[in-house]
């Protein structure tokens, strides 16, 4: 099922352009009240919304970003073997865990806003991100993708001054507009093997990154296993799986965002992210 959140707040199921609202199968809730209700009740949706004939047409720029405030997302880096060689950075042995803050979403369609007075070196990064279905605690790694509810797009732009700068990731990384998500969580049931996905970025109608997820050094799996090892992942927890290579500041010469560029993100069977990049 593909899911995705109006501007006035409904939930939706959306096939060909079209879309049924969740409140006419009995279901008033955002997506992570679906997602904290459980599987049962997703299941017992679907039977009712092949009954519904009674559908509207989608207007894609009408579209939020599906799960506004998770309880956190957690990123990882440098997970892309060649994202690393241009980076300059050693392969990470165990996953480089770090954090966006959840302020930092907005929509598939939104700008993206630079606040110049703070930086001047934003960059993109097309990933992957996965929608936590249930508590995961100390998971195998046979069970691990048993514990994911959907997947979706998301672009983790990044202040590359302020990361730098910083020597730590989360203010560069969690400015206001910096994770358009979206614009779909499609179920995982549709998913059936997440590390075959192409995914990739274009700037302007210029594409950037171009890859597949099969490339990740640490997969779907193993990042839910290893990462509930070390804290909880509550339902509607995002992980952003890291990006390829092809990023802005490792280009000669980089290639930066700038107020009046287009940034396109997709991951192929999940959705597209179009966003102008605009000044704060």
């Amino acid at each position: 099922m593909k899911l995705a959140t109006l501007k006035d707040g409904r939930l939706v199921a959306v096939s060909d352009n079209q879309f049924v609202a969740l409140e006419k199968v009995g279901f008033e809730g955002t997506l992570l009240d679906l997602i904290r209700a459980g599987n049962g009740k997703l299941k017992s949706m679907a039977d009712f919304l092949g009954s519904v004939t009674e559908k509207e047409f989608l207007d894609i720029e009408n579209l939020e970003a599906p799960l506004e405030n998770p309880s956190k997302i957690v990123a990882i880096g440098l997970n892309y073997v060649d994202h690393a060689s241009e980076s300059k950075m050693e392969l990470p042995k165990s996953p480089l865990v770090f954090t966006k803050f959840p302020s930092s979403i907005t929509s598939p369609f939104g700008p993206i806003l630079i606040p110049m007075n703070l930086t001047n070196e934003v960059d993109y990064e097309a990933e992957l991100g996965v929608v936590v279905g249930k508590r995961a605690k100390n998971v195998s790694l046979k069970d691990a993708l048993s514990y994911v509810f959907g997947y979706t797009v998301l672009n983790d732009v990044s202040a590359r001054d302020l990361q730098f700068g910083d020597q730590q990731w989360v203010r560069g990384k969690s400015l206001d507009t910096f994770c358009p998500m979206g614009p779909y969580v499609v179920t995982a049931d549709e998913i059936p093997d997440p590390q075959n996905l192409e995914i990739g970025c274009s700037v302007n109608g210029e594409t950037l990154q171009d890859a597949n997820t099969r490339d990740m050094i640490f997969k779907v799996a193993d990042l839910i296993s290893q990462l509930s090892h070390s804290f909880t992942l509550e339902p509607g927890d995002v992980i952003a799986t890291g990006t390829p290579s092809g990023v802005g500041f490792s280009r000669k010469p980089p290639v930066l965002l700038k107020p009046g560029d287009i940034v396109k993100t997709w991951v192929k069977g999940i959705g597209e992210l179009v966003n102008p990049v605009k000044k704060a």
